[in-house]
């Protein structure tokens, strides 16, 4: 498959490039999490490139405790020659000082401009995928971030064929919510057949072509209790679900379902299925966390590029305490070169 806005042409190898990280919300933890994975990890990670404010990252020497060593580059292709001596980094100016915890308006531009920065050297070619650091949504909206999250803005930057489909992966456990940021309420009056179709297909793609699944199988899970219970306690299941289910299963895709979610996730059932489509956002999410919320990752499916992020917030209540969890962050950078290599290896085979 070719996607609009990238060239068909053969990649450059991804073993020599590398992730770019995006900046985040600057008052939250994605610079602390992206500093300690160097300084902890950094001989054992795949090299990052960080597209952020350099006085901002020497800064947080001192709330991560330990030594940074940062150096600032004009191309991405730099970086592999500085990791892991040294966090390379592209530079974007940050408009005030940051203090952790307390978001600034007047940074906002620059935390799109990072994005920004990362898309457009992914889609080049010039980094094997990336990484995004949380953002603070609303403060960006005023700036001019018009789409309601990450996945929605990347999806239109690099012109991605259909909706982009969100996975949350743990050592354990792959969810897709067909509904996401929407009330429980509106995600049972928004359910529609076409949507749970449309994430499991991307999904079953997206696990032959970038987790080396030959053949993938989906549970579907219910909406209601005990599947509806025959439709006793809700129609969704045989209107809407059981339908879906149907043209998944006629498109030469392995599917069970509508499974009820309380039978779903424990051990002998995850053994079943490599992902589970789940009709509303904490159906998929509260399973993953529990299971390992540390190492879960945010994938997204359905883009031309790579990209993963840490499963959690911007964690504004212990930004600047010395508190800050790098694993997810640490998954995420290593799933994004794991996926980017799979990915090149499909294209080579294809």
């Amino acid at each position: 498959m070719t996607f609009p806005g990238v060239s068909p042409a053969s990649p450059p190898s991804m073993e020599k490039l590398p992730i770019a990280v995006t900046m985040g919300e600057p008052a939250g933890i994605g610079g602390e999490i992206a500093c300690l994975a160097w300084a902890r990890h950094a001989a054992d990670l795949p090299p990052f490139v960080m597209i952020d404010d350099p006085d901002r990252i020497a800064a947080l020497a001192d709330v991560i405790g330990q030594p940074l060593n940062i150096k600032t580059i004009s191309s991405a292709a730099e970086a592999m020659a500085i990791w892991p001596e040294a966090i390379p980094i592209l530079p974007v100016p940050l408009a005030a000082p940051v203090e952790p915890g307390r978001i600034d308006p007047t940074n906002a531009p620059a935390v799109i401009a990072s994005l920004d920065r990362a898309i457009a050297l992914a889609v080049n070619g010039e980094v094997a995928a990336l990484v995004t650091n949380p953002i603070q949504k609303r403060v960006l909206y005023d700036a001019g971030f018009s789409e309601p999250g990450h996945t929605e803005y990347l999806a239109k930057a690099t012109h991605a064929e259909g909706a982009p489909v969100m996975m949350l992966a743990g050592p354990e456990l792959r969810v897709v919510p067909v509904t996401i940021h929407t009330s429980l309420a509106d995600a049972a009056r928004e359910l529609r057949r076409e949507d749970i179709v449309h994430c499991a297909v991307v999904t079953a793609a997206a696990l032959q072509r970038d987790f080396a699944i030959a053949q993938p199988r989906l549970a579907v899970s219910a909406l209601n209790p005990h599947a509806g219970e025959g439709g006793a306690l809700g129609r969704e299941e045989s209107d809407i679900i059981a339908p879906a289910v149907a043209e998944i299963r006629a498109r030469g895709i392995e599917v069970r379902g509508p499974a009820a979610a309380d039978t779903l996730f424990h051990p002998e059932a995850r053994q079943t299925y490599d992902a589970a489509i789940c009709m509303y956002h904490d159906q998929a999410l509260i399973p993953l966390k529990m299971l390992d919320f540390h190492r879960s990752v945010n994938i997204t499916l359905g883009l031309p590029i790579i990209r993963t992020s840490p499963d959690h917030g911007t964690a504004l209540d212990i930004a600047g305490s010395g508190q800050a969890n790098p694993s997810s962050f640490i998954e995420a950078v290593k799933l994004a070169s794991l996926l980017a290599a799979r990915r090149q290896q499909s294209a080579a085979a294809a």
